[in-house]
């Protein structure tokens, strides 16, 4: 498919909806018109074959989750997303294989209201896409995460674990449903979470793109706090407690496994109960934020637990773990 036979498809299909979408895709660039009184949130993700997911990933798979990532990312900054912008690199473009991209990233947009606007196509050796997501949120209500307090809780939503004991069978993966289907989905097609519901009730958040340690990490070093965790009460889902029967393993999993793209916590313990009723997801409390600096692991009867077992404690792009 030749670029401009591409970008007509896509200006048919992605006509669009929102009001303050002044000029979409077709022009140089796109025309957006926020509302008054609110701030913009803006964040890039780069997704490229064979390092952040497998080369032989569906492509209404790799849609859903370059789109899904961006979203994340949003909902973390407790967010309304509203625009995006796509970028895509590839060998080569066929009319199929587009096609079912942009179903994978409807599918994750799914009902809300987020117009695509723009973006490029360019010849690449490697399938790589860049996505810019644009999010609204009233001035100076945004999720930030150095928002921490000594005493708040550390809470999680959904599952942890799962993505990463998806990559972990996906050479082994059988054509039949059963957890691993279960666990490779929660790879290909995150869940990720509508932060802006925990607005102005959660103090900061994270969203857990490269595994819960290393993304608390970030909370607590801006917040110039310290955490205490407890790696028992990370919620588990059955396919993993099946996948992963031994304790070492779904621990290491939970704790430093990434894609899992859920949201990561710290609330006012008074605002725990809120924070659940706004979301419609479970919201497990794995520990407390601590005064004293740096993260401490615990098992379920408060022993500590030796932080080695967890060194590589998240992906690190340059590191290459």
């Amino acid at each position: 498919m030749r670029e401009f036979e591409l970008i007509d498809a896509l200006r048919r299909r992605l006509v669009a909806a929102r009001p303050d979408t002044r000029l979409g895709i077709g022009d140089d660039a796109a025309i957006l018109a926020p509302p008054p009184e609110h701030e913009l949130v803006v964040t890039t993700d780069t997704l490229i074959a064979r390092r952040h997911f497998p080369g032989d990933t569906p492509a209404f798979d790799v849609g859903f989750k370059s789109v899904a990532v961006n979203l994340s990312d949003l909902g973390a900054m407790g967010a309304d997303p509203a625009w995006l912008t796509i970028s895509l690199g590839a060998p080569a473009l066929s009319g199929p294989w587009c096609d079912a991209f942009i179903d994978g990233a409807l599918a994750a947009i799914g009902e809300r209201a987020v117009d695509i606007v723009g973006g490029d196509t360019t010849k690449n050796d490697t399938l790589t896409i860049s996505i810019t997501a644009l999010g609204l949120v009233p001035r100076g209500a945004a999720l930030r995460r150095d928002g921490a307090r000594v005493g708040d809780l550390v809470a999680v939503t959904g599952t942890l674990g799962d993505a990463a004991a998806g990559l972990a069978c996906w050479d082994t993966r059988r054509p039949a449903g059963g957890d691993e289907a279960m666990l490779i989905a929660r790879l290909t097609r995150p869940s990720w979470r509508p932060g802006a519901r925990v607005r102005g009730i959660a103090r900061a958040a994270v969203d857990i793109s490269d595994g819960l340690l290393s993304d608390l990490g970030h909370i607590l070093a801006a917040s110039a706090a310290g955490a205490t965790i407890d790696v028992d009460a990370l919620p588990c889902s059955p396919a993993l407690a099946r996948y992963a029967p031994d304790p070492a393993l779904r621990r290491r999993l939970q704790a430093t496994g990434g894609d899992d793209y859920e949201l990561c916590l710290s609330v006012d313990p008074a605002d725990l109960a809120a924070a659940r009723g706004a979301l419609d997801c479970p919201l497990t409390v794995i520990g407390r934020i601590d005064r004293e600096p740096g993260l401490r692991l615990v098992d379920s009867n408060q022993n500590p637990l030796d932080s080695a077992l967890f060194r590589h404690a998240g992906w690190d792009h340059f590191d290459g773990r």
